[in-house]
């Protein structure tokens, strides 16, 4: 019996140091990786691409290298795989850009950590919904044009290019890393991260306009300035948040102008002055 136990010492032991020898050799390499991405040159013809999005020019210059070098990391660190179509520098970029430039001013680790894989699609996907409503089984098409779910973000490359290019209230990248955000407290509920001392003002501005929204949109009349954020961002307050950072980053203006307090609680949270950055 005791030569048995001994036994079983021996290889749990034996386990616990393989377990622990894999563990150190995948953070070994993990580390030699971040640390040959600080080596990298950002190239010129990723500013090029840059240089045709209108959030980009007015950035300082420490704000560019900073985010440049965002870009960098998140680029080679994550998965990018195309569906149906070849995934270019100008993907990478594009999407590396506008994922980082909103945790531009905020403290993290590293960019999206959770993240692994990003899918492109070239058009939007077309999938089918069943309902089932007191037996009544109805289908209906309905259409895909971004995704979230924590490690994955999907993405409509025909609508995400056009959209990084010109100012149009809506950014597909921008709201499906926005969701990505939201997952980073722990649940996608519409409150990301946010200090303890903000919570509150945060909660209530928000909840009070996503409350006003959906009895405009269930009534379906009298929307006036909400007719600005669209019926989609009442389907749940993390579609909320990340239509209103849609808005906060592409129409600035017209967002403090129409919801001063929205615009002024994601200004505090992403610590950017979007109007400024556009430089209206």
């Amino acid at each position: 019996m005791l030569t048995y136990n001994l036994a079983l010492v021996y290889l749990f032991s034996g386990l616990g140091l393989t377990v622990l020898s894999g563990y150190f050799l995948l953070n070994l390499r993990k580390q030699e990786k971040l640390q040959n991405i600080e080596k990298m040159m950002f190239k010129e013809e990723y500013r090029v691409y840059l240089r045709k999005t209108p959030h980009y020019k007015n950035l300082s210059d420490k704000d560019k290298k900073k985010i440049e070098h965002s870009i960098l990391l998140f680029a080679n660190t994550k998965d990018f795989i195309g569906i149906s179509l070849d995934v270019s520098d100008e993907m990478k970029v594009i999407i590396a850009f506008y994922a980082c430039l909103l945790l531009l001013h905020i403290e993290t680790k590293n960019c999206y950590d959770n993240l692994q894989t990003i899918l492109i699609y070239p058009t939007a996907i077309v999938t089918q919904r069943i309902q089932n409503n007191g037996g009544i089984v109805s289908s209906e098409q309905f259409f895909i044009e971004g995704q979230s779910s924590n490690d994955t973000v999907i993405i409509i490359w025909h609508e995400a290019k056009s959209e990084a290019y010109h100012l149009r209230h809506n950014n597909v990248i921008i709201h499906e890393f926005t969701h990505e955000i939201d997952f980073m407290s722990g649940e996608i509920d519409g409150v990301p991260p946010i200090e303890r001392s903000k919570y509150n003002e945060w909660t209530r501005v928000l909840h009070k306009d996503f409350l006003a929204l959906s009895q405009k949109v269930l009534k379906n009349r009298d929307w006036g300035k909400y007719k600005f954020l669209g019926s989609y961002a009442s389907t749940n307050e993390a579609e909320f948040f990340a239509v209103i950072t849609e808005r906060f980053f592409e129409a600035p203006k017209s967002l403090k102008t129409n919801f001063p307090e929205l615009y002024n609680e994601l200004k505090s949270f992403y610590k950017i002055d979007t109007i400024k950055l556009l430089k209206y």
